[in-house]
């Protein structure tokens, strides 16, 4: 007969997939009709929202309970972490696909439309008067003028908050490792305190960007993959800081010890990745 500590937990009866399938599908709904004008689609899509997030706030606190509980062992721990790779993986696929948007429009379409041979047919069939430079926003001006992002002031600053919080959380997982409670508690709020920060600053940048740059989604193909990149990073670094905060509620209730704490560490290697992409951001919207 096997002991307890060998066997796989396996949950049953569990309802919360349904209920998340329910929440997307009113959700998929909501935009699918808000965006073609509806007005009921922006109220669909919120029902939406408000059930994805009761699914999650009672399938995250059944886990919680399991593990707080004692029903995970080893094996179902080595499930967690290959589950948290291949999501973090996909997440890098994710973004790939948008950095290869950008990458596509500056190095192979403009180039191609402004070629010496192809200027003829592009002037012809586009638009008179086109140039093969970056930042653009299509024919005549979509919009009107803008102004690109510089890579300075806000974008800086934030670039060196997600730097610092990268410390900050590595120096409260240390803090975890070594049984110092105090400390852990102390610079993981750090780390969750800087990243809202980095959310509300680039709320103001956007602000910056649509009443004084003219820049907005519509700017054409710049517009576009500029706020669709950092728009999405941005959504991350939301996500990643909600759920720092509520790694940080857990242990201020005592959970987690330096022998258990995937759940600590699996927040740690998103907020990490969260970081490493904005750096690529950074270098290659802002800079390049």
């Amino acid at each position: 007969m096997a002991h307890a500590e060998d066997r796989y937990y396996v949950p049953h009866d569990s309802y919360w997939p349904i209920v998340g399938s329910v929440g997307l599908l009113f959700l998929m709904v909501g935009v699918s009709n808000w965006l073609n004008g509806s007005d009921v689609g922006f109220w669909i899509m919120m029902a939406g929202f408000a059930v994805i997030v009761f699914m999650l706030v009672g399938w995250f606190g059944t886990v919680i309970s399991e593990s707080v509980g004692g029903l995970y062992n080893a094996q179902v721990d080595k499930s967690f972490r290959m589950g948290m790779f291949w999501f973090i993986f996909s997440e890098v696929m994710f973004f790939a696909a948008f950095f290869g948007a950008l990458f596509y429009a500056r190095n192979m379409s403009i180039p191609w439309l402004g070629g010496s041979s192809n200027n003829f047919f592009t002037n012809l069939l586009l638009w008179e008067g086109y140039e093969s430079t970056w930042p653009t926003n299509g024919p005549g001006a979509v919009g009107g003028e803008f102004e690109a992002m510089p890579p300075f002031g806000l974008p800086l600053i934030n670039t060196a908050i997600l730097l610092t919080s990268s410390v900050t959380i590595t120096i409260a997982h240390h803090a975890l490792l070594a049984g110092k409670r105090g400390i852990l508690t102390t610079f993981l709020a750090l780390t969750f305190i800087l990243g809202f920060l980095f959310v509300y600053l680039q709320a103001v940048e956007y602000v910056e960007a649509y009443q004084h740059l003219n820049l907005k989604l519509t700017t054409g193909i710049y517009g576009s993959t500029f706020f669709m990149l950092t728009g999405f990073h941005g959504m991350h670094v939301t996500i990643g800081a909600i759920m720092l905060t509520i790694i940080w509620l857990r242990v201020v209730k005592g959970h987690f010890t330096p022998d258990k704490h995937f759940a600590f560490e699996a927040v740690a290697w998103y907020w990490h990745f969260v970081d490493v992409v904005w750096i690529g951001l950074y270098v290659f919207v802002y800079w390049m």
